[in-house]
């Protein structure tokens, strides 16, 4: 897949509207520099937002050291959020529209103030205490690329695979999101396990790795953003079923998923 910036995001755009799967950039053997795959995240969101959706947060991968040491990299990766992606706790969310979706528990942030984030790189002020809540989410991942295959560069270019997301009741900012023991069912049954401790040792560590890489690729985090810190466990393919994700001491969150995807994904 080769082209302009323009022309890469057009294709990742219609790739996500169709639910049809398009060959990733690096599937040619050339790739792209990660440097270009943020420009081209920054227009695939760009035409979201020119259809009226609205900017709600960021997203963070590779919040696990065993990924990061997996993919040989040493930064994390993040997307941005819209409120197209959001649904609501215990809602239906329709498969059609997805090529390969898959789900995986996540801790969530809410800031209640604009990070400064010049000031924030520098140590003059600490993320976590713009965090005004606290909670349990999920996230659908959906990766527009053929095979769920794709290097680093690819899957941001395709916004980290962001396609939609559930948080459930916000708790206090103080409620310790360390170390807490995170499950995730489908229809009733534990399908994967894990620990908040594998979010880079804790959830806040991955939201203040956070503040250099927005400040050094474009992103903003002003106050109402939601950030959702990275995976607890691997990803669960999302099929038919009602889905739970539970993290000790922050609650549980769920989803009714129905229908079913499109085939695009050829898997």
């Amino acid at each position: 897949m080769t082209g302009t910036e323009d022309e890469l995001a057009a294709a990742l755009d219609r790739a996500a509207t169709s639910g049809t799967a398009i060959p990733a950039p690096s599937s040619d053997g050339t790739g792209l520099p990660l440097e270009l795959a943020y420009r081209v995240q920054h227009r695939v969101v760009a035409l979201r937002l020119a259809r009226g959706e609205r900017a709600v947060g960021v997203k963070l991968g590779f919040t696990s050291e065993a990924k990061m040491a997996q993919m040989g990299v040493s930064e994390i990766i993040a997307g941005r959020l819209t409120d197209a992606m959001w649904f609501g706790d215990g809602e239906r969310v329709e498969l059609g529209g997805f090529i390969h979706p898959r789900i995986e528990p996540e801790v969530a942030f809410r800031l209640g103030e604009d990070v400064d984030l010049a000031g924030a790189r520098s140590g003059a002020a600490d993320i976590g205490d713009a965090v005004d809540a606290v909670a349990a989410g999920m996230e659908i991942i959906d990766s527009r690329y053929s095979g769920f295959r794709f290097g680093l560069s690819d899957v941001v270019a395709d916004n980290t695979s962001a396609a939609g997301f559930v948080l459930g009741p916000w708790c206090s900012p103080d409620t310790e999101a360390g170390s807490r023991a995170v499950s995730l069912s489908v229809d009733g049954t534990v399908t994967a396990t894990g620990s908040t401790a594998a979010i880079l040792g804790h959830p806040l560590n991955a939201l203040r790795a956070l503040v250099p890489l927005a400040a050094k690729r474009g992103f903003t985090l002003p106050a109402g953003s939601i950030v959702l810190a990275g995976a607890a466990t691997a990803a669960t393919p999302l099929t038919a079923s009602v889905v739970t994700a539970r993290i000790e001491g922050l609650g549980e969150v769920s989803l009714t998923a129905t229908g079913g995807g499109t085939g695009g994904g050829d898997e």
